[in-house]
């Protein structure tokens, strides 16, 4: 089974630096970095507005929640937003590679 993670991040920079130390530790397959997006956002009792760059990142299930939480230790926000979810389906051929993750 295969999962998925989302996350923005402050640059790009930050989010392939993160994502590298990830897939060395094992813990993803894969980072998917877009372009900025602008973000509105309420954060404790304040609107706040900002550019971001997501990311979207490709696991193994059994892998979701160490990755999450290697996430937000990583991760240069005082609270990231992280949002990981187990997928309904994936091809057998993404199956069989990012189940080899959990070897």
């Amino acid at each position: 089974m295969t999962a998925l993670i989302y996350c923005p991040f402050p640059d790009a920079a930050s989010a392939e630096r993160i994502g590298a130390a990830m897939l060395d530790e094992g813990l993803i397959g894969c980072i998917n970095i877009g372009a900025p997006i602008r973000s509105l956002f309420a954060w404790q009792g304040e609107r706040g507005e900002s550019e971001e760059v997501p990311a979207l990142i490709k696991t193994a299930a059994a892998l979701l929640e160490r990755a999450v939480a290697r996430l937000e230790v990583l991760h240069p926000y005082e609270a990231p937003a992280v949002i990981g979810w187990k997928a309904d389906a994936a091809g057998s051929a993404t199956q069989a590679w990012l189940g080899a993750l959990n070897r």
